[in-house]
């Protein structure tokens, strides 16, 4: 393999004798300039991820390779290009992660690429993780590799490889770990293309954590504004046209008031979540696309009726006539006169229509048919109990948080219609 030191920063003259990893890293590091020039020039990204930050150390080629050739003569070379990748971190904590996780990228022909992977401890122990050949995409879980646990002395490696041999009981050797990783590839256009290393640890919030290991924090609390949104708008949207309609058919009478209440007819019979469940299936999943389906199947509800009611009440009124007799236009007389007499029913009945429609995204997502992208509290819900298993697992918080928000947003939600409605309606006050 040539070596691509020659047109990079020289490095600092090397120690006489280099008798453990720890000091050929500390020795052989580089500025983080000379790091990009040799992962563009090369091909080979190297992404780093320890709690989102896994700070390596990297060492010229030539070099490295001398060293760890000295080391392991036993290694036999084959015809291809060999790339060592190192990996060192810091480790303090009390425990140990869950588990460490080594995702490989390649790309090739017919011969896919064989790596080595060594972990060198604090103290200078090193241990053979794994050698095997990768795929286009490959993950490596320590904690499932059987073969690794053998070595290990039947020890589970999430904790082997952690271990302080000098007590008795298994306890956290805390320092500066380092990880090669020694790639051979077989032909000449192969290459592997990236290399992340992942300790997944043990820290979680307060909503715990979902099989996958993400924290369900994010996903309740970036669940609330999309609840509140979509229940909102489509209340909004319902309530208020709900009213124009009916105020418009009141109005004109005839054919329009007519065909108004034949099409509310025909709506108030239609099933409305099947219809959802059908749209969500053949057409789309899209959050947005079924709230406005939302509003326009449920704009010809029982609501237009009972609002009927109340404007051909408005309508006989003095005032309307008034403004009828000097002239006033028919749109001018609908949204001056007919409609904010009754917006005193609106606001509650607005209200209280908000969780029904939460409720009603929520059931959509645990159903598998609500935005995919969106990690909304049904999302939670639908996650728990069909991917991960949670009722049977005994993982009872991952149903009841998104839940039991349903139910205080509901609650609340209907105290605040309640109250309003006793403003607004005075036979009520006195209840």
């Amino acid at each position: 393999m040539a070596s691509s030191s020659e047109d990079l920063e020289t490095p600092p003259p090397p120690e006489e004798r280099l008798d453990s990893w720890k000091e050929i890293a500390s020795h052989l590091k580089r500025d983080v300039s000379t790091v990009q020039r040799w992962e563009k020039r090369e091909g080979m990204p190297v992404h780093r991820h320890m709690h989102n930050r896994l700070p390596s150390v990297y060492a010229y080629r030539s070099e490295l390779e001398a060293w760890w050739n000295n080391r392991h003569p036993e290694l036999e070379r084959e015809d291809g290009e060999n790339v060592i990748i190192t990996y060192t971190f810091d480790f303090q904590a009390d425990e140990v992660p869950q588990d460490v996780i080594i995702n490989f990228s390649s790309k090739y022909t017919n011969r896919s690429p064989f790596v080595s992977v060594y972990w060198i401890t604090p103290d200078g122990r090193e241990i053979r993780v794994t050698e095997q050949g990768i795929g286009y995409n490959t993950s490596y879980r320590a904690i499932q590799d059987e073969k690794l646990k053998r070595r290990l002395g039947g020890v589970s490696p999430d904790l082997a490889l952690f271990d302080n041999p000098e007590t008795e009981e298994v306890d956290v050797l805390k320092g500066t770990y380092t990880i090669i990783i020694d790639s051979l590839t077989f032909e000449e256009d192969s290459q592997i293309t990236k290399v992340e290393v992942l300790l997944h640890g043990k820290v979680y919030g307060w909503f715990g954590t979902d099989n996958q290991r993400r924290d369900l924090t994010i996903a309740i609390l970036w669940g609330t504004p999309i609840a509140l949104a979509f229940g909102l708008t489509a209340s909004i949207g319902t309530s208020v046209f709900s009213m124009i309609f009916a105020a418009a058919g009141v109005w004109y009478g005839g054919w329009v008031d007519e065909l108004i209440q034949r099409i509310t007819e025909i709506s108030i019979n239609l099933p409305f979540l099947s219809l959802l469940i059908m749209i969500g299936t053949f057409y789309s999943r899209s959050i947005w696309t079924i709230l406005w389906i939302t509003v326009v199947l449920t704009i010809f509800s029982g609501a237009i009726k009972t609002y009927r009611a109340v404007f051909l009440q408005v309508k006989e009124s003095p005032y309307v006539e008034a403004a009828k007799a000097y002239g006033a236009s028919n749109l001018r007389i609908i949204f001056n006169y007919l409609i904010p007499r009754v917006t005193p029913l609106l606001i509650p009945s607005l209200v209280l229509g908000v969780p029904a429609y939460v409720f009603l995204e929520a059931t959509l997502a645990s159903l598998n048919l609500g935005d995919p992208v969106l990690p909304t509290w049904g999302k939670v819900i639908q996650d728990a109990w069909q991917g991960g298993g949670a009722v049977y697992n005994g993982y009872y918080y991952w149903i009841l948080e998104p839940a039991v928000l349903l139910i205080v947003t509901g609650l609340g939600f209907a105290m605040v219609g309640f109250a309003l409605d006793r403003i607004f309606n005075p036979r009520l006050r006195d209840i």
